[in-house]
């Protein structure tokens, strides 16, 4: 028996600046009680995520990955699967996945969790399982600050034009195109390809490279509110260390990085116009220092995340669902498998 009703009561946010809407829980005695309560509080949980963007839950009995789905399994009951791979994540079965196996020492740039895809999750939920010594945070940034932080000259180019994403898979840099499309096939991504308006070539090495154009501006199918929703920043070779960008271009090319974003009129995002973006994202992001048991649920149109650098152990777990359609977000321009211009 948990130390708390399940009936329904008025939620307490925290709102602090810098720092996600809070809500501290009752404590329970395991995640069965705890998922009961949360069940009973669903549509203010709703309600209030649309309004902040992101809750950050606070003291949750969340100590192991079946904790963590039995707690997914009432907030985001429909899932998602993760599509197009792109960062090294290690799965815990049950749709439970890492957050991210890339280096402590990268921090990781605001993102839309796969923006570039056709379908991608409307909800994430990260959890903490293990904290770690120093840093480690899972920042996140409303978006819809965001696009008021930017200057109108840039917003009307992604308005009018889209994004772009040039891909390079690799088993040596990034993931190789067998784990981004889970299958040894080449017609099986090149199938998935068509369907999903991605132009896909092979190289004379047997290596895939792919283009895909999207909208970098949509509307959130519930709220209808107006957002910047893209990888451009996280995947642009300016926001790549320098030493490493000139040793990657040095290496495979300028055609052959892993990640390059550009705008699809037919100019490439300059140095300024990267830095005008993530200082954007800096103006509204937010975060808190992850201790075990936290639960972070997050709007994945509204809300970008990212991950700060850190020091120590640190398992932090995700899952994905609320499966949404791009064209249901009121995209400023048509998904294509044409580049539109340079990247």
């Amino acid at each position: 028996m948990s130390s708390a009703s399940t009936a329904p009561q008025e939620l307490d946010w925290t709102l602090e600046e810098g720092k996600p809407a809070t809500l501290v829980v009752p404590r329970f005695e395991g995640a069965e009680a705890a998922c009961a309560w949360l069940n009973a509080l669903l549509p203010d949980l709703r309600t209030a995520l649309q309004r902040y963007g992101a809750l950050y839950l606070r003291g949750l009995p969340v100590a192991s990955v079946e904790d963590f789905a039995l707690v997914r399994d009432v907030l985001i009951p429909q899932r998602t699967p993760y599509r197009e791979k792109a960062t090294p994540r290690s799965s815990f079965g049950n749709d439970v996945y890492s957050s991210t196996d890339l280096p402590p020492a990268q921090s990781i740039r605001m993102h839309n969790e796969n923006s570039y895809t056709l379908t991608f999750p409307g909800l994430l939920m990260f959890a903490c399982l293990i904290a770690p010594e120093e840093g480690g945070a899972t920042p996140v940034a409303d978006c819809r600050e965001v696009l008021r932080h930017l200057p109108a000259p840039l917003v009307e180019r992604i308005r009018s034009h889209g994004w772009t994403l040039h891909r390079s898979y690799s088993e040596h840099i990034s993931v190789s195109w067998e784990k981004a499309f889970a299958t040894e096939r080449r017609e099986e991504v090149e199938q998935y390809c068509s369907e999903n308006l991605i132009s896909c070539r092979w190289d004379g090495e047997g290596n895939l490279k792919t283009v895909q154009r999207r909208p970098g501006i949509v509307r959130h199918p519930a709220t209808d509110e107006e957002v910047w929703f893209n990888h451009m920043a996280f995947w642009n070779s300016w926001s790549l260390d320098e030493e490493l960008r000139e040793t990657l271009v040095d290496e495979f090319g300028a055609d052959g990085l892993p990640f390059e974003t550009g705008v699809a009129d037919g100019k490439p995002l300059t140095r300024d116009e990267l830095d005008t973006i993530n200082a954007a994202y800096a103006e509204a992001t937010v975060r808190r220092t992850w201790q075990p048991g936290d639960v972070m649920l997050v709007d994945n149109v509204l809300t970008a995340h990212g991950r700060d650098p850190f020091r120590g152990d640190r398992k932090i777990v995700v899952a994905m669902g609320n499966p949404v359609e791009l064209d249901d977000c009121r995209p400023t321009v048509a998904a294509s498998a044409e580049s539109g211009g340079a990247a």
